[in-house]
């Protein structure tokens, strides 16, 4: 028998980053650089599974979504990163789209917090994750 490990339910979050349509569902704008070591890992159904029990377990969820496209992002930059500057020439989670929405597995629940959306590649640069772990007095993340 596999042993669950415990988890303190007042200090532990599930961290969920960037579940977008473009990353994780077919169709998507990024799906093709990802597809077959997602899908050889079983990425996206570990992902709902994981999120499924820290849901069941009472465990607090965090989103950390990035940037979603808006015209004119970068567009008066003097320096951006090449990751920045290929999620924009692709449009990449375009805002308003159906590429820029959670997948629908991962729509948050009512309670569930979604962090200010980050820019480059890390949820806490310029958002407000720090802050929200600091509120809730968050000390350990399940990512």
């Amino acid at each position: 028998m596999t042993m669950v490990p415990a988890y303190d339910k007042q200090i532990t979050v599930l961290l969920v980053i960037d579940p977008y349509n473009d990353f994780i569902s077919e169709g998507g704008k990024v799906w093709d650089r990802l597809k077959a070591v997602a899908e050889a890992n079983g990425c996206v159904p570990h992902m709902v599974q994981v999120l499924n029990a820290a849901r069941k377990a009472g465990l607090r969820v965090l989103y950390a979504p990035h940037r979603r496209y808006r015209p004119g992002d970068y567009e008066s930059w003097k320096y951006i990163a090449p990751i920045q500057k290929a999620a924009w020439s692709r449009k990449a989670f375009e805002y308003g789209t159906w590429g820029g929405e959670f997948r629908s597995e991962f729509a948050p629940q009512p309670g569930e917090i979604v962090v200010n959306e980050h820019w480059g590649s890390s949820g806490f640069a310029n958002t407000d994750l720090d802050l929200q772990l600091k509120k809730h007095g968050i000390h350990r993340l399940i990512v």
